[in-house]
């Protein structure tokens, strides 16, 4: 599938607090983000023209930013204000919306407290990836060699690109397999997440999902856990280790990418995506849409 490069579309971006033709957001080849991955970031997504909690997601950039070890430069208000303004000026409704922060080039070193923090704000088009019955079909899983680091040794509140390195090495190595993606385990070896995503599985008409301990607690986790809750479906947040999979009855992803998507397959384990997860896709997608 040919997919236009991200440095040849068209339309603006916001960056350091102003909005530029899309071909003019750059960055410098020593700017310490790209070397040292000091570098956070937020993947949300607008439906209808509003961005789906916004504010929260703006929040939780800047905790990342400061689990770094900087500040960014602009406030929530002022950053919820970009947003609104490059959605507008794109003429989006239904888009991807990606906020990004970086250490610039004034120190080229692994320390770099006075390094400028710079900002930057884009979009693009991003429709819903399949229709329900489609996703229905369920997705297939790898498990991942790789595994999620223990909190004491990195970050893992921050949405932080340095943390996704493993993830891209993992969902490389599952597509080449034949599989969607990979399921995570943690340093314990213990279930913890996909490469982009969160993960649940059903039981016995209950939800149960790996504690978000060295991983991020989802925004689209968090939502998902309410609806259900909403529901009446019982959430049990707890270690699940990989052999438990060979009993349960359905599983699921949630992101702001996946949404909510039924899984099939997770290596050797089968999975029938039923009623949860389609009760779940419904309910997400009318959470989702401006009332």
């Amino acid at each position: 599938m040919s997919v236009l490069p991200f440095d040849q579309r068209d339309g603006f971006i916001w960056m350091n607090g102003k909005l530029l033709p899309w071909n003019d957001a750059k960055l410098h080849v020593l700017s310490h983000g790209l070397h040292y991955g000091s570098c956070v970031f937020e993947g949300e997504r607008a439906y209808d023209g509003v961005i789906y909690k916004s504010r929260e997601h703006t929040e939780r950039f800047h905790k990342s930013a400061r689990l770094l070890d900087f500040d960014i430069p602009y406030s929530v208000d002022e950053i919820e204000a970009a947003k609104k303004l490059v959605l507008e000026k794109n003429n989006f409704t239904s888009c991807y919306v990606r906020p990004v922060a970086w250490r610039g080039s004034e120190m080229m070193a692994v320390a770099a407290q006075h390094s400028t923090i710079h900002v930057a704000i884009a979009m693009w088009d991003w429709p819903s990836m399949f229709d329900v019955a489609e996703k229905m079909r369920g997705i297939r899983l790898d498990i991942a060699e790789y595994r999620r680091p223990d909190p004491k040794t990195a970050p893992s509140d921050a949405k932080a690109a340095g943390l996704y390195m493993i993830c891209t090495i993992s969902k490389h190595r599952a597509e080449k397999k034949g599989y969607a993606d990979a399921m995570m385990l943690d340093w314990q070896g213990r279930v913890a997440e996909c490469t982009g995503a969160n993960i649940f599985f059903t039981k016995d008409g209950a939800i149960h999902t790996p504690i978000a301990d060295c991983f991020l607690d989802g925004i689209t986790r968090r939502t998902v856990i309410d609806l259900a809750k909403r529901r009446g479906i019982g959430v049990n947040e707890r270690r699940i280790m990989p052999e438990e999979l060979a009993t349960f009855n359905e599983c699921f992803i949630c992101g702001t990418g996946a949404e909510v998507t039924p899984v099939s397959e997770v290596g050797p384990y089968k999975f029938t995506p039923g009623n949860i997860s389609r009760t779940l896709i419904e309910d997400y997608t009318a959470e989702v849409t401006p009332h």
